[in-house]
């Protein structure tokens, strides 16, 4: 038996990175990116090198620019990573497996750096494969905790709950991520939202590379935890626009929801850093009649482009700067 599963690309509508302190917001997986998860029964087990686990290189320079961007690391730390915690997970519950071995694999359309959450894609569908494969169940919010535990615990990647949320539920979704609700039964709450409410959006993502989320999370959870003023009240303006964007996206009133995106990156400029091809890329959308947001931590974009012939010219001035927009098909999952 050979299982394929798949996990989408995902992007923050409003409200990020409120999502790690105990914030709200809303995000959408979308099908035109993804990465996919081959598992089938073998003797050993076996996890098989990605592409991004070449050992071969055209030069000196060509591995030193791979390191620079994505480090010493693959995808098959990634497998490893979820193996390791599924069969942690499934031992700490008494679930009783066969001990079938296995071999796994991983590829992803999801393009790095640049904030559509592809790391948590591979791990997301991993987890949907070996849950598969042993005949496991994971309720949807105890799988998004056990996707993030695997990250930060064994990866050492700072993040919110928000990108394992999505990706395990699919479609739109709020997320509200109460404190109390975190501490008491462990999971926020999330309420999917119809699809078809959305308003025209676009993506657009620069294919120039940008930079790990971790670099920005880092920095954000220290300011956080020293009770930086500015991020304190960040953090609570992304949850209260993000409440007020539910009603405008539940009305269809896109012209607030527009200015509530704006908000959310003008926010994100007044406490932190901001590249100047990042800035470029929010300031030529803007240009063009349309709202824009970062996805995630940088290096994509969100917003509503409100017809075909201003998306035409957001397309073309968008080449200019190395960056690609596309219209996203919203992934709903299947129970």
């Amino acid at each position: 038996m050979i299982i394929n599963t798949r996990a989408y690309a995902r992007a923050a509508l409003i409200g990020n990175p409120s999502d790690g302190y105990f914030g709200k917001t809303i995000s959408f997986a979308f099908s035109d990116f993804h990465a996919d998860v081959t598992l089938w029964e073998s003797p050993e087990l076996t996890i098989l090198p990605t592409q991004r686990d070449t050992s071969t290189y055209e030069s000196m320079e060509a591995l030193a620019r791979e390191v620079n961007l994505f480090g010493y690391y693959g995808g098959v730390r990634l497998l490893k990573a979820a193996v390791k915690t599924f069969h942690g997970y499934v031992e700490s519950r008494g679930f009783r497996i066969d001990k079938r071995n296995f071999t796994i694999r991983c590829s992803s359309t999801i393009p790095g750096l640049v904030g559509m959450a592809g790391s948590s894609a591979i791990i997301t569908a991993a987890y949907r494969a070996l849950m598969a494969f042993y005949g496991v169940t994971i309720p949807k919010p105890e799988l998004a905790n056990v996707i993030r535990a695997t990250e930060e615990r064994e990866l050492g990647i700072a993040a919110g709950l928000q990108d394992r949320v999505i990706q395990v539920y699919g479609g739109l979704v709020y997320m509200d991520f109460d404190r109390q609700l975190l501490e008491t039964r462990g999971y926020g709450e999330y309420v999917p939202l119809d699809p078809a409410l959305l308003p025209p959006v676009y993506i657009a993502y620069r294919t120039d590379l940008s930079e790990a989320s971790s670099v920005y999370h880092n920095n954000l959870k220290a300011r956080y935890a020293a009770g930086d003023k500015a991020v304190v009240d960040a953090m609570r303006f992304w949850s209260d626009i993000t409440e007020e964007a539910r009603g405008c996206i539940e009305r269809r009133d896109w012209v607030r929801l527009s200015a509530l995106m704006d908000a959310n990156f003008d926010k994100r400029a007044e406490i932190s850093r901001i590249s100047p091809e990042n800035m470029r890329m929010v300031q030529t959308a803007r240009k063009c009649g349309c709202s824009a947001k970062f996805t995630g931590s940088g290096g994509a974009i969100v917003g509503i482009c409100p017809d075909g012939e201003s998306f035409a010219r957001l397309e073309a001035e968008f080449a200019k700067i190395s960056v690609k927009a596309l219209r996203p098909t919203i992934a709903v999952l299947e129970d």
